[in-house]
């Protein structure tokens, strides 16, 4: 029976290099909102940001269902912030038979900044397509973000 791994993390956690690990030990498809959003929006949408994420991950849902009545393994890379979206996500999968899990990226602040860093000279740089992270959304993000309780996670990966 396929098998869904919802990959929870801060932005810039390791989620999407995690999330491909999994890939291809599992034969899985990748799903990405970002990978998604800035394809078709760039890296400035504005207002628009949250209703184009919000439609996307409607939309890989969706999607994620065909791929799992195919046989497929999928991976949802989307950070999973916030309590109340994991547990859609769970009940999402659960209701419908499909067992799924959630794999969390744990990384201290020091590496987390670093990560930042790293990240946005790589895209002012151009050799990298992300979303720039300021001083001001990183505190910001820092802030949506809901630590998981042990409860919610089935692996936890300490990069």
């Amino acid at each position: 029976m396929p098998k869904v791994y919802l990959i929870c993390g801060k932005i810039c956690s390791g989620k999407s290099t995690y999330a491909e690990q999994l890939r291809v030990q599992n034969h899985a498809v990748l799903l990405s909102t970002d990978e998604i959003t800035l394809a078709l929006f760039g890296q400035h949408c504005g207002e628009k940001h949250d209703d184009y994420v919000e439609r996307t991950q409607n939309y890989l849902f969706n999607k994620s269902l065909d791929l799992i009545e195919d046989g497929i393994n999928v991976i949802l890379d989307w950070g999973f912030w916030m309590k109340e979206e994991r547990d859609y996500a769970r009940e999402f999968y659960n209701s419908r038979n499909i067992a799924c899990e959630f794999h969390y990226i744990d990384i201290s602040v020091e590496t987390w900044q670093a990560r930042l860093q790293k990240r946005n000279s790589e895209i002012l740089l151009e050799e990298t397509n992300a979303y720039y992270i300021d001083d001001n959304l990183a505190k910001k993000f820092a802030s949506i973000f809901e630590v998981p309780n042990e409860d919610e996670i089935d692996v936890i990966y300490r990069g």
